[in-house]
């Protein structure tokens, strides 16, 4: 999966660290809490609100406050991406299908890390072919996006270019759900079952305490 890293005295090696850390204690710190256990990695008090300034897929502004009432799935991912994002994208479908009527109160916020080629009308053809009513596509300036990333550890790079001029950009490929009032709340991997995220996250929409 892949887009433009700012300049970055890091080399991609160590930006990798920089975000895997983090993402490794998270794992870690799930398996302390209490109540009754997660499928999926609890991240609830690891990672902050929902909270961004994008445009989304019909051009228009949008913050974080935008989605608020609505249960998020946060996926970091580009339109060029020839496996990963599609699969995952297909992966969320069938996990709103499996929540059958409920996935009305979720939404899935798809964040280009490739906004130098994933302008709004391409994200927009992009997600309605998975979803024309659940998904969206989210993009914005270099600098924005990668304050998004920065802020929910999503570590991502543009590789090297063809003789073409195309290219790919590695990033990182879980899925963040945050409850209805933008709290981060569920880490999901591709190791997580469907079953396991639609189960998770329907609790998560019907939470009392989201």
């Amino acid at each position: 999966m892949h887009t433009s890293f700012p300049a970055s005295p890091l080399t991609p090696a160590a930006r990798w660290r920089r975000f895997a850390a983090p993402l490794a204690f998270l794992a870690l710190a799930a398996c302390s809490r209490p109540g009754e256990p997660w499928h999926l990695t609890d991240v609830s008090g690891h990672l902050p609100d929902l909270n961004f300034s994008l445009t989304d897929d019909s051009g228009a502004p949008v913050t974080g406050r935008s989605f608020e009432g609505h249960t998020t799935l946060v996926y970091f991912g580009y339109t060029h991406c020839p496996d990963v994002c599609p699969e995952t994208m297909a992966r969320l479908m069938q996990v709103l299908q499996r929540v059958g009527p409920d996935a009305d109160n979720a939404r899935i916020l798809f964040v280009s890390v490739d906004p130098a080629r994933d302008t709004p009308p391409l994200l927009r053809a992009y997600v309605r072919a998975f979803d024309e009513k659940h998904a969206v596509g989210l993009t914005g300036s270099d600098r924005a996006i990668e304050a998004v990333a920065q802020r929910y550890r999503i570590a991502y790079q543009m590789e090297k270019r063809d003789p073409r001029g195309a290219y790919e950009v590695s990033h990182s490929s879980g899925v963040y759900i945050f409850d209805r009032e933008g709290h981060a709340r569920l880490l999901a991997t591709d190791r997580d079952s469907i079953d396991a995220i639609a189960a998770d996250l329907r609790r998560i929409i019907h939470s009392k305490d989201a």
